[in-house]
């Protein structure tokens, strides 16, 4: 079975399916924290393209927190997966109750992360939105649906993994998915990796504030 050592290597190899988009004064990265980070910033330096973070958190089922009934986003981005919450009979009091703690959370992170630097402008820009793996694309459509409140001129998903069939359904809203693996016996993102060990936030604040005192965008010229 194809693994990818860490995070760092993905980004690596990533980043050469993405070369089109090398030096591209109007592209951006984007990572979805946390574990997007290392593999989005492995590619925002081989692109020369500038790093942020775009925060979304997935709503767990109540008792089964792996398993995604939708996601938000910053923007105010709500996003809930109806058949599931049908099937398993989640209460709407239940799904507010999911909902106001991961908010809570969001706010912390975007806080965390950036302290008092604001995010990066993205109209008008060409926005590679970047994550370790996809596993139900609830974060990523999320993700996507924040981006398109922010006029951005193209949206590009790019992830080292993801099932074919959530792939399928990414290009009906993103511009173009660009991933290497496509199991559909998934199994979890961690099974596709080696060292699949926890990114903390302390992690990536040092990969944003190196970003923010070096840009990667500037390092190569």
């Amino acid at each position: 079975m194809v693994r990818f050592n860490d995070r760092k290597e993905a980004g690596q190899l990533l980043s050469l399916e993405l070369a089109r988009y090398k030096d591209g004064r109007d592209v951006l990265v984007l990572a979805l924290p946390r574990g997007g980070v290392p593999v989005a910033h492995e590619i925002a330096s081989v692109l020369h393209c500038p790093l942020d973070v775009l925060v979304v958190r997935k709503l767990g089922v109540p008792g089964h927190e792996e398993m995604a009934m939708g996601a938000i986003a910053t923007g105010g981005i709500r996003l809930i997966n109806p058949d599931i919450v049908s099937a398993l009979g989640i209460s709407p009091e239940a799904v507010e109750d999911v909902e106001r703690k991961e908010e809570a959370e969001l706010f912390r992170r975007e806080r965390s992360y950036r302290g008092n630097r604001g995010p990066l402008d993205t109209r008008n820009k060409t926005i590679i939105l970047v994550d370790d793996g996809i596993a139900t694309g609830a974060t990523m459509q999320a993700a996507i649906a924040s981006l398109r409140q922010r006029r951005v001129r193209k949206i590009i998903v790019a992830s080292p993994v993801a099932p074919r069939s959530v792939v399928l359904s990414l290009r009906r809203v993103a511009d173009d998915v660009v991933t290497m693996l496509n199991p559909e016996d998934f199994g979890g993102v961690g099974r596709w990796y080696k060292d699949f060990s926890q990114t903390s936030d302390e992690d990536v604040q040092q990969l944003l504030e190196a970003e923010h005192e070096y840009p990667l965008s500037t390092r190569h010229l």
